[in-house]
């Protein structure tokens, strides 16, 4: 009997534990330097130098958010979503540490990029994002909202990744944004936050999304709408067209 290769374990282990989507990358040249000087920044950024283990290769994950949370956002975030938002967080933890667990037991050495083993600098900057490894495995592309957007769930999706040595098969291409000259996203954003630009290789993100815009008036829709201390909107995720047609597929 033919042994399955790392990535097909791998892809059959998350899978089975309830991942969406997995996908392989290659993260070579692809780390960022963490600058904790660098202003702008959020109230959650180190102030004290920072760094992760480098490794070449890194596993995304994606678990989709259940079409009938994202049908109830559509007016205004609700307590369905708030609730859903941090079970998807715990859920991904879980699948990340699994993936981790696997690896280093198949000898190599792996960093799950957990909640809280992930940190950020400036305004919502990571060393490694979530969505550069989920890119770089060929699983989507960023949209105009600087969401992660998929051709199966569009961006109704919650991200992890693990960084590894392991010498996984990874997919060899970038998928270009499939955007085109829609303006949904933009038009519907409440804090006018999102351009209309699209992304491309190398531009930075505030030159077509402006993160804290975003942040500011989440919060305050949340504190409004949920009484909660929260960045929670989710609004550019109900509208994209790739989302409606998940919803109208489920």
């Amino acid at each position: 009997m033919k042994t399955k290769s790392l990535n097909d374990q791998m892809n059959e282990l998350l899978v089975d534990n309830g991942a969406s989507l997995v996908g392989f990358a290659d993260l070579r040249g692809l780390y960022r330097d963490a600058d904790v000087t660098k202003l702008p920044r959020s109230e959650d950024s180190q102030t004290e130098p920072f760094d992760v283990p480098r490794y070449e290769n890194g596993v995304a994950i994606a678990v989709a958010i259940p079409p009938e949370i994202v049908r109830g956002i559509k007016n205004a975030p609700t307590m369905a979503y708030y609730d859903a938002y941090h079970a998807l967080n715990d859920k991904l933890d879980a699948l990340a540490n699994l993936c981790a667990e696997h690896l280093r037991k198949s000898g190599y050495n792996a960093y799950p990029q957990t909640v809280s083993a992930t940190k950020e600098y400036g305004v919502f900057r990571t060393i490694m994002p979530h969505k550069t490894v989920a890119l770089h495995a060929g699983l989507g592309w960023i949209g105009k909202s600087a969401l992660f957007v998929t051709e199966r769930f569009g961006s109704a999706i919650r991200l992890t990744s693990v960084l590894t040595d392991a010498p996984l098969d990874c997919a060899a291409r970038v998928i270009q944004p499939k955007c085109g000259g829609c303006t949904i996203c933009a038009d519907a954003c409440p804090a006018g936050a999102i351009s209309g630009a699209l992304w491309s290789a190398g531009k930075d993100r505030e030159d077509f999304f402006h993160a804290m815009d975003c942040r500011l008036k989440a919060r305050e829709i949340a504190a409004k709408t949920l009484d909660k201390k929260i960045t929670l909107c989710g609004k550019c995720i109900e509208v994209c067209p790739y989302t409606q047609r998940y919803l109208n597929k489920a």
